[in-house]
């Protein structure tokens, strides 16, 4: 595996270059030199270290309560988005976490601009806000899918433009921007998983009757759609990832990578807020010495 600050490097997608999928490997797993059975409980060893370094990170989160952290999933259906918030997140104080899933949007949420139900959704001071999917399928299955803009009735919208898409993205950016100014940290994760691991983890659910529920015809249905979601991707992430909000693309066919690395680079995020626990004033102190005689006396 790699050196931990050099993670952060490897899967950001660096802003302002033109990112392509195919120079990133869904299978990757670390160094080809060390057995897999080791690299596997290494990146085992990695998750366990910081889901505790998260819960005690994110206990300073709160503390502090001058920053909160955004955190986005996006990704291919079975590309293992629910294990990984679930895996990584695991040491979490609840009242310091909240997850969203984002579907398809209701009639209500057409009837706004497309941020505004996420805007919704975004974490306070001293919270970590996760969403599972967000605002950029606006600009990934939309854009797949373009019939579905009729449905937002935007007046002049013409997603044959690309004008059009190049707004959105602008919006995006500027939507970002904004919550990085006013104290709202964003990290975004493209889980990368390759087609053949995907129509494997179908499979997988087809076979065992406990996970029917997980499976949906219309999965398979986009998958058809793969190289212009493909297409869509790449476009995407060389558009809107920036300094104040990068994405990082994970390798997603080894699920065991792919929470470690996130586990990684939610800690080192975090870490670069510089954080203070809150400073006991001398009031405090000379309560807090009372009280510690009360309690002495009392026991």
């Amino acid at each position: 595996m790699l050196k931990r600050k050099d993670v952060l490097e490897k899967f950001c997608v660096a802003p302002g270059k033109k990112f392509r999928l195919k120079d990133h490997d869904p299978a990757w797993d670390g160094n080809d030199d060390v057995p897999k059975a080791e690299r596997k409980e290494l990146a085992e060893k990695i998750l366990s270290q910081d889901v505790s370094a998260l819960a005690e990170a994110q206990e300073l989160l709160y503390a502090d309560n001058s920053w909160s952290l955004l955190v986005i999933f996006q990704a291919l259906d079975a590309a293992g988005k629910d294990g990984t918030i679930r895996h990584v997140m695991s040491g979490i104080n609840p009242q310091g976490c909240q997850v969203y899933s984002f579907k398809q949007p209701s009639d209500e949420e057409l009837d706004h601009n497309f941020l505004w139900r996420c805007m919704k959704a975004l974490p306070e001071r001293g919270r970590i806000g996760i969403f599972n999917r967000s605002y950029y399928e606006e600009v990934l299955i939309v854009k797949v899918h373009p019939e579905l803009i009729a449905g937002q009735h935007i007046p002049g919208a013409d997603p044959t433009n690309e004008k059009f898409w190049e707004h959105r993205y602008e919006d995006i950016n500027a939507f970002e921007e904004h919550l990085a100014h006013n104290g709202t940290a964003i990290v975004k994760f493209f889980l990368n998983v390759s087609q053949k691991e995907q129509h494997e983890r179908f499979l997988e659910r087809i076979n065992d009757p406990q996970k029917h529920w997980k499976f949906s015809a219309s999965d398979l249905k986009e998958s058809a759609h793969w190289d212009e979601y493909m297409e869509a991707y790449e476009t995407c992430l060389s558009a809107t990832s920036t300094e104040w909000a990068p994405w990082y693309v994970i390798p997603a066919d080894r699920k065991w990578v792919t929470r470690a690395l996130v586990a990684v680079i939610l800690t080192e995020t975090i870490k670069q807020l510089d954080l203070k626990w809150p400073k006991v004033t001398d009031e405090q102190k000379r309560e807090i010495a009372a009280a510690k005689k009360q309690l002495e006396r009392e026991s």
